[in-house]
């Protein structure tokens, strides 16, 4: 049961770490969620946004930092 505590502590600290990154990013201007690809259909009733780049940039991005903190846990 302590090693799946740890587990969830560090998916905690990593979910905060994204959060700050996305936070940051907004800050100093990056265009995530304004990128081209991002689907946006405004009408008279109401409005659709659906990132679809902004989505695939973040899980691209996501996967290489797991797979470089996998392997050097692996080690």
């Amino acid at each position: 049961m302590e090693t799946f505590g740890r587990y969830v502590m560090l998916g905690g600290v990593l979910l905060f770490l994204v959060g700050g990154a996305i936070f940051l990013s907004a800050r100093f201007g990056f265009p995530l969620g304004r990128l081209p690809g991002d689907i946006r259909i405004e009408g008279a009733n109401g409005s659709f946004y659906f990132p679809l780049t902004s989505s695939i940039l973040v899980s691209v991005i996501l996967t290489i930092v797991l797979n470089v903190i996998v392997r050097l846990f692996k080690k």
